[in-house]
Parts: structure tokens; C-alpha cells; sequence
């Protein structure tokens, strides 16, 4: 991407396509809170991705939506089109290599937060203790700083990123205001939301998880 180049905006069929590759299987709240887009706009999106047989609706209480065959295959050339269009992969590959420097620190303050140290041995933690659990997100608070540099850099490059440090943000600062399950225990978590942007990074470049 050039210097000064403005991130180009993604198009909206497609943010909800994508949205369901990171995401996986899920409802429209959780979608549009994924893509920052309304929830009737979502479900626009979603009822034109079936009919074209990108996508697939399954009903009832536990019911939501997920990609097909077809779905996921469109997503990986849209997306390799999009990355190529705007100029941003040197820059997209060079952001992931710092997201990977982070990576298992976040997935050791994970465990930090779900385990504890007790007589020798691991266990489970019951957040029983409010001073090793402020520990742990002090130092969350701490990890989501050195973050923020590269959330920034790949929110430049293209703006269907942006909503990775906005969502982030959110779910610690929930997290910190008493609401346990934003570290790790929910689809809205910390730790989902990075868990996304690593599946994300990792299909944008076409890259296989091992």
C-alpha cells in the first residue's frame, strides 16, 4: 500500500461472508457484532449469499448460519483479490509476523487466567482470589497496549480490520469492569476476537492452519 494511501472499505456481502469464514457457524447479533453492521443488514446480506449457495441457514433454537463449500471458496478468492487490489500484502504478511511475536504470550495469559498454581500444582483457577485475578488483567491491560500498534497497522491497510481493536478494547474493558467471561469464556471474548483475527490474517494470505 502506498504511503498515505487511504484503507479501502470492504463491501458488505462480502464483510458478512468473511465474518462466517473467521467466525464459524453463528447468528446474526453475533455477526453483526463481528462486522459493525446493522442486524436487518446482515440478514440482507445472508438471505442474497444463500440464494447465490454461498452460505446455509439451519433453524431452530441452536440454529445459525455457516459457509458452503462454495461460500468458503468464494471467500478465499475475494479476499486474495481484495489484499492484491489494495497493495497491502508485503505490508498484511509483515503485520502478521509481529501478530505472531504476540501470539502465544496472549494464549499464556489465557491459561494465566483459567489456571493457577496451588500446592505444586495446576488448577483450575475459581477467581476466588480478586488480587491474582487483577494481576493477570493488569497484565492483559499491558499485552493490549503493545498490541495496539499492529491492531493499527492492519486497520490502514484495510479497513475491514478495524474492527479488531474496537472489539478487543471492548471485550477488556468489560473484562476489568467484573464481567469474568470477556477474558476467555465466551464467543465476544478476548481471546475469540484474537483467536478471529489469527484465522483472518491467516486466510487473507492464504495461509493453511497447521
Amino acid at each position: 500500500m502506498n504511503p498515505g494511501a487511504t484503507a479501502r472499505p470492504t463491501g458488505t456481502d462480502l464483510l458478512v461472508l468473511h465474518a462466517l469464514r473467521c467466525a464459524g457457524f453463528s447468528g446474526i447479533p453475533a455477526l453483526a457484532g463481528v462486522t459493525g453492521l446493522a442486524e436487518s443488514d446482515v440478514e440482507s446480506e445472508l438471505i442474497d449469499l444463500a440464494v447465490a449457495g454461498l452460505v446455509t441457514h439451519t433453524p431452530g433454537d441452536f440454529g445459525g448460519w455457516g459457509l458452503t463449500e462454495a461460500g468458503r471458496a468464494a471467500d478465499a478468492e475475494r479476499i486474495a483479490a481484495e489484499l492484491d487490489t489494495a497493495g497491502a500484502r508485503a505490508g498484511t504478511g509483515a503485520a502478521f509476523e509481529r501478530f505472531l511475536v504476540l501470539n502465544p504470550e496472549l494464549l499464556d495469559l489465557c491459561t494465566a487466567w483459567q489456571l493457577r498454581a496451588a500446592d505444586g500444582a495446576m488448577t483450575m483457577n475459581d477467581h476466588s482470589d480478586p488480587d491474582y485475578d487483577a494481576r493477570v488483567l493488569h497484565r492483559f491491560a499491558d499485552f493490549h497496549r503493545r498490541a495496539e500498534p499492529v491492531l493499527a497497522e492492519l486497520a490502514a491497510l484495510l479497513l475491514r480490520f478495524h474492527r479488531y481493536p474496537v472489539r478487543l478494547a471492548d471485550a477488556l474493558g468489560r473484562a476489568r469492569a467484573g464481567e469474568r467471561e470477556y477474558v476467555a469464556e465466551n464467543t465476544s471474548s478476548y481471546h475469540s476476537v484474537w483467536f478471529q483475527l489469527h484465522e483472518d490474517l491467516l486466510t487473507t494470505l492464504g495461509i493453511p492452519r497447521h
